[in-house]
């Protein structure tokens, strides 16, 4: 099948199933989707939906038991985990709800290893990448603070940085404000939508509607199947809370 350039990530006919359990437990059930080229996509549903799973799974941090991901046309699910890891460390970014980072180390040292790690040879040129991101993001002047020192908006913040540091094409976001308060989740929501701005393309998991007011479009799974989907458009703070207005009307006839 050819691959239309349009769509950066696809997934056909995918499946999990956990084995380990008595009888064994499906998570995701067939799901066909096409993510198209800087797409701020979300993805909701009641817990134990199988958004989580969705997610790892059509990002490469786990395989499927059936059906296949394509990445650029290119099959992620024929990789092996060497070859997996380098797509994910060269054209992937990951934000997740905890941030992750290293007691050890200071913000800015915890933004800059997988940078380094991906490109090391490039060392000059991921330090200044990084030093301009933290600036962008508002944390520069936390960068020589551990990672106890800062807010969770500092610290959610610092976890867009080190998933941009790499340049990925596509970021990949579970429950990212998750921890936060609300003006801490609209600071980390700001700064997802300046990213999405200039063209990344974004795949978050959330369980807020205001966040996922701010998407082009909603998926909502149950029971491992992909029920329905709403294009929402543009965003704009005008509309802010007319779209989260018709949003939440819609995800209540999903029975959210």
């Amino acid at each position: 099948m050819p691959h239309d350039d349009h769509v950066t990530l696809e997934s056909r006919d995918l499946a999990k199933t956990y084995y380990s359990t008595d009888p064994p437990t499906k998570v995701i059930d067939g799901i066909g989707l096409a993510v198209r080229k800087g797409e701020f996509l979300v993805v909701m549903g009641a817990s134990g939906s199988g958004k989580s799973t969705l997610l790892y799974n059509i990002s490469g941090m786990d395989r499927p038991t059936n059906g296949n991901v394509f990445l650029e046309g290119r099959d992620l699910t024929s990789l092996s985990e060497k070859e997996m890891s380098r797509v994910r460390l060269a054209e992937m970014g990951f934000i997740f709800q905890q941030a992750y980072f290293l007691n050890n180390l200071t913000i800015r040292d915890n933004i800059l290893l997988p940078a380094l790690k991906g490109a090391p040879k490039e060392k000059e040129t991921a330090i200044a990448r990084v030093d301009t991101l933290m600036e962008r993001f508002g944390i520069a002047h936390v960068g020589q603070h551990g990672i106890t020192q800062v807010s969770g908006g500092q610290l959610q913040r610092a976890s867009i940085c080190r998933a941009l540091a790499g340049e990925p094409s596509i970021l990949f976001a579970d429950e990212p404000t998750g921890s936060l308060n609300s003006s801490m989740t609209i600071e980390v929501m700001d700064a997802l939508m300046d990213v999405h701005s200039e063209g990344t393309t974004l795949v978050m998991v959330t369980h807020d509607p205001a966040c996922a007011a701010r998407a082009d479009r909603v998926i909502y799974l149950r029971d491992g199947l992909l029920v329905d989907c709403r294009d929402l458009g543009t965003w704009s703070r005008e509309q802010a809370t007319q779209r989260e207005d018709d949003l939440l009307a819609w995800l209540r006839e999903m029975g959210f």
